[in-house]
């Protein structure tokens, strides 16, 4: 027998396979209680999202530019968009917040009329949430 061998012996620091089982349940067990965890944040995250779609966006004119779009939202829920309008250097020309009250419809669609302070190239929904 080696020395270690011997020390170990000596002072009780054998490993028995027993307690390396219960090392290993306790490791699996997190493992799984984490996982769950983390998949119970994404699916709540994912109920109360709201998705947008532009279908399309018209120049009237300088003042003026008119957006459509979907919104997929939680049925029930009132939702709320900023809807942007931006020249052709990507600045910022126009900005509306609209406030859609809660649809018994998953999908609806909508046009809105975005004034503007110059000539705008293009007209989109920045984002959307339930407010």
């Amino acid at each position: 027998m080696t020395t270690q061998a011997l020390l170990d012996d000596r002072y009780g620091r054998t490993r028995s396979p027993r307690r390396r089982i219960v090392q290993w349940s306790i490791v699996g067990v997190v493992a799984l209680g984490l996982t769950v965890a983390l998949g119970w944040v994404t699916v709540s995250n994912t109920l109360g999202s709201v998705s947008t779609t532009d279908t399309g966006f018209s120049v009237a004119d300088a003042e003026r530019v008119t957006i459509s779009f979907q919104i997929s939202a939680p049925v029930g829920q009132p939702v709320a968009c900023a809807l942007e309008a931006q020249d052709e250097d990507h600045g910022t020309v126009g900005w509306r917040v609209v406030e859609y009250p809660a649809s018994q419809d998953h999908t609806q669609a909508f046009s809105e009329e975005i004034p503007t302070v110059a000539l705008a190239t293009t007209g989109f929904v920045n984002s959307c949430w339930v407010p």
